[in-house]
């Protein structure tokens, strides 16, 4: 049953990584200042933030009542990463510390984990079995010497404990065909005081966790398009903080990836990616474009940032000309034209929606596109929301609005943003309830091929003010009230 997890590897990995280090893969990054945002479990005693210590995932599996179930909970380990100088015989912590033209920071890694278990069918239905992680904490020093051969300092890189536990049960459900509702608990059990800091917290979570099963006989159903009979039992599975897809090749059914991310059944990798970006919902090209455009200074920092940063630093300038080609686009398949736009704005879709860049948050979030060059990213499984009061003032589709782009934003392209208008197409809240604003801006002359597509620029209520006409309430352009 190996393969086809091997199979689904290349999707677990890119689940694994998602976040890992953004663009543009330097330490001093705003948006690498606030790090491991996906599929994070803390531990138990941690309470400062909205994280959840533990996840459950529920899957279906016909067939499958003699079969073996193979889990494996892949997860990163956060390693501590410390520069020290010496200093009259001491080793003193440093921000960063040069040595003949190298730079080591002090900025946490990870390494990758991963657990196996195998267990009988049988014994699940009707019961629980538990399975105990344990993973030792550990520490190493590596001095850093200059050419003349006199230690300047040290690197010291360290583990803290992780403990966690698997509890795995089955129970059979109404139907023909011996249906059964396989549960995976994963419980972060690790102990650290209450009073710690997220940074310390961390250091014993399970970051970007996932389980990926697979059954040596029978087969998972999709919980997204279950077949008519088992759409009952489907509607009962509850999924916290995780959602269980079928992957593989299309029509395979005996591997299931539990993610953080919410992704459509069948995931893949572009086979045109030539390698791990971290950020696995922007466009390759675009971020290889981008890390093309790094000054020297700023691929030193993203090299002494993180040893994967340097092999994405190092991959981005050695491309071949025509693998950069590959990154363009590719046809799929071909379809029958598309139907004119109507002339009135459809509701945009959320079939490919990403993450907002907030902070953590212990929902899914889904994979996909990103909305363009500028502007945030499309809330995560938004839907229409009428209205929002924003300085007192009801904005709602058709207002106008005057972007003020928040502190929050890591995006250098908002500074354009600033102080321009734009008109309200949506309000929109997430899965979490935060709202959001879907704008095209008023002085943009490709605003209606926008609109027609439902490609929107996306602001919080806080990032906007209400452009108002002799104070008495937001502009509405003629012919649009809004709803």
């Amino acid at each position: 049953m190996s393969a086809p997890m091997d199979v689904a590897r290349k999707v677990a990995d890119a689940v694994l990584y998602e976040g890992y280090l953004l663009y543009p893969y330097r330490a001093s990054a705003a948006k690498n200042r606030l790090r491991w945002q996906f599929g994070v479990l803390v531990p138990p005693a941690y309470t400062a933030t909205a994280e959840p210590s533990a996840s459950v995932t529920e899957c279906l599996a016909d067939g499958a009542a003699h079969a073996l179930l193979r889990l494996r909970l892949r997860f990163l380990h956060v390693k501590e990463r410390r520069v020290e100088r010496l200093r009259r015989g001491r080793f003193v912590p440093v921000a960063e510390l040069d040595c003949d033209g190298v730079t080591h920071l002090t900025f946490d890694e990870a390494t990758a984990r991963e657990v196996e278990a195998v267990v009988p069918m049988p014994g699940l239905v009707g019961a629980e079995r538990a399975v105990r992680v344990r993973l030792p904490g550990d520490r190493a020093e590596r001095p850093i010497t200059a050419a003349s051969g006199e230690v300047l300092g040290r690197v010291v890189t360290a583990h803290r404990p992780v403990r966690a536990v698997l509890r795995i049960a089955a129970e059979r459900q109404d139907g023909p065909y011996g249906l059964l509702k396989v549960r995976v608990r994963v419980e972060n059990a690790a102990e650290a005081p209450p009073a710690a800091t997220r940074e310390e917290a961390l250091r014993h979570s399970l970051v970007a966790a996932h389980l990926l099963l697979a059954v040596t006989s029978g087969a998972f159903l999709s919980l997204t398009d279950p077949p008519e009979w088992a759409r009952p039992a489907a509607r009962g599975c509850r999924n916290v903080n995780t959602w269980p897809v079928l992957v593989g090749e299309p029509g395979r059914r005996d591997v299931v990836l539990s993610s953080p991310i919410i992704l459509d059944d069948h995931p893949g990798i572009a086979p045109e990616s030539p390698g791990d970006l971290f950020d696995a919902t922007e466009i390759d090209e675009i971020l290889h474009l981008r890390t093309l455009t790094l000054t020297e200074e700023e691929k030193r920092e993203a090299r002494a940032t993180d040893p994967r940063a340097a092999e994405i630093i190092d991959r981005a300038g050695d491309l071949p000309p025509e693998l950069l080609e590959r990154l363009h686009g590719a046809i799929r398949r071909l379809g029958p034209p598309a139907t004119p736009p109507s002339s009135s704005p459809s509701p945009p879709s959320w079939s490919a929606s990403r993450p907002s860049s907030s902070g953590p948050s212990p929902g899914p979030r889904r994979r996909g596109s990103s909305s363009g060059p500028s502007g945030p990213s499309r809330p995560s499984e938004a839907e229409e929301d009428g209205r929002v009061t924003v300085a007192g003032v009801e904005i709602g589709r058709g207002a106008r609005v005057r972007l003020t782009p928040g502190a929050r934003r890591a995006d250098a392209h908002d500074m354009f943003l600033t102080g321009r208008t734009a008109q309200v197409e949506a309000v929109l809240r997430d899965v979490d309830g935060t709202r959001y604003l879907a704008v095209t801006l008023d002085d943009d002359p490709g605003a209606d091929l926008h609109r027609s597509h439902g490609r929107f620029l996306y602001f919080a209520p806080d990032e906007v003010e209400p452009v108002v006409a002799d104070g008495v309430g937001p502009v509405v352009p003629d012919g649009e009230a809004g709803t």
